[in-house]
């Protein structure tokens, strides 16, 4: 039997439409194995993770960088160790004496604990000087050692690097400027310490409150001045400089500079009062800017304060030069390149009784 052939109508197209060449990526991609597709998307990720890890890098980086700027200008919160901190490279515009306000800043550490770090500056030897803060270390001081809590072992601080020493005290100024307490005596007297530090250059006081208290206006900066003259004029008489008004101390200032023989008077009578108090000196001192006040005038000569004709007259020689003395009956005075109100009060007073006591003893031996 023989087999019926089937027959197909296929078209096929002509050879000029075929096209030759290079086969479509798409046409690959459907072609692809699983193993082929598998390794390009591995790829893929792998160029993905790659890009990723250098993005995170970089910020890893800037972030690096933010926070060594940061540090470095203190704007970093660091726990250090109250054994670590020195308060030695700024004289400090502090008053001395206990402090009336530290036991309410006590009171709030241990309740919130401390929200406004104290300020300081690395040194070479691995310790920190204090710039800002001296209140909040001292009650953190004064926390561990009535406590001995480990909390209180370390406090809150902002560690910059060092800097120039007139920014460092133009920082601790500018924070006290804002305080209510702060007196002009003491900023008359962070002047004065100022100009004696070998290490600020500046020997003017003038200068050294224009360094100092830039922030402040003209005005004050000339209260500033007042007093650190004033300070200076009697330094080692004044005991609360702290409890003398602005405006006694200006008023003052200028009459002792009218009247430097003023100086003396005004330094007798305070001596004269060894045991006052802040408002017994300044009512002193008021006396001699108030008008009408007997201790601002002119004492009134008379035949028993005239002066006695000098019975003996002579020089001796020192390391400041020859001091001119002259003696009488009952008196005795000595004139030499020294200003005895900066020399120490003990001191001076020991001197004095030495030589009384010499003095007797040969008036004794002469007349015995």
């Amino acid at each position: 039997m023989s087999r019926k052939r089937r027959m197909f109508d296929i078209d096929i197209p002509p050879m000029d439409d075929i096209p030759v060449g290079k086969v479509p990526d798409k046409a690959l991609e459907k072609r692809r194995g699983p193993m082929a597709t598998a390794i390009s998307e591995n790829a893929n990720a792998l160029r993905d993770q790659q890009s990723t890890e250098e993005t995170i890098r970089a910020e890893n980086d800037r972030l690096a960088h933010e926070l060594v700027r940061l540090r470095s200008e203190g704007l970093v919160t660091e726990h250090v160790a109250l054994a670590d901190v020195v308060t030695e490279k700024l004289t400090r515009d502090r008053k001395v004496g206990p402090d009336p306000e530290l036991e309410e800043l006590k009171d709030s550490i241990r309740d919130i604990g401390l929200s406004n770090p104290i300020q300081l500056e690395r040194r070479s030897d691995g310790r920190f000087d204090l710039i800002q803060g001296m209140r909040r270390l001292s009650a953190y001081r004064a926390l561990h050692e009535e406590t001995g809590e480990s909390i209180y072992a370390k406090i809150p601080a902002g560690i910059s690097d060092a800097t120039v020493l007139n920014d460092s005290y133009r920082r601790m100024v500018d924070e006290n400027l804002i305080r209510k307490d702060i007196s002009f005596a003491e900023m008359g007297a962070l002047a004065r310490a100022f100009t004696e530090d070998p290490a600020n250059d500046c020997s003017d006081v003038d200068k050294a409150v224009a360094i100092l208290f830039k922030s402040a206006s003209y005005t004050k900066r000339s209260y500033i001045r007042a007093f650190a003259s004033l300070l200076m004029m009697l330094d080692k008489v004044l005991m609360h400089p702290n409890d003398i008004p602005r405006n006694l101390g200006v008023e003052l200032k200028r009459k002792l500079d009218a009247n430097p023989g003023l100086i003396r008077q005004v330094s007798n009578a305070l001596m004269a009062e060894p045991d006052r108090d802040g408002a017994h000196e300044v009512a002193i001192l008021r006396t001699f800017v108030t008008s009408g006040a007997g201790a601002a005038k002119k004492p009134i000569a008379t035949p028993s304060s005239k002066t006695r004709r000098a019975k003996t007259t002579f020089q001796v020689s020192g390391r400041a030069g020859v001091a001119k003395c002259s003696a009488s009956s009952g008196r005795i005075e000595l004139r030499y390149d020294l200003d005895f109100t900066r020399v120490d009060r003990a001191k001076l007073e020991q001197a004095i009784a030495t030589l009384i006591e010499d003095l007797q003893e040969e008036d004794a031996l002469t007349h015995g």
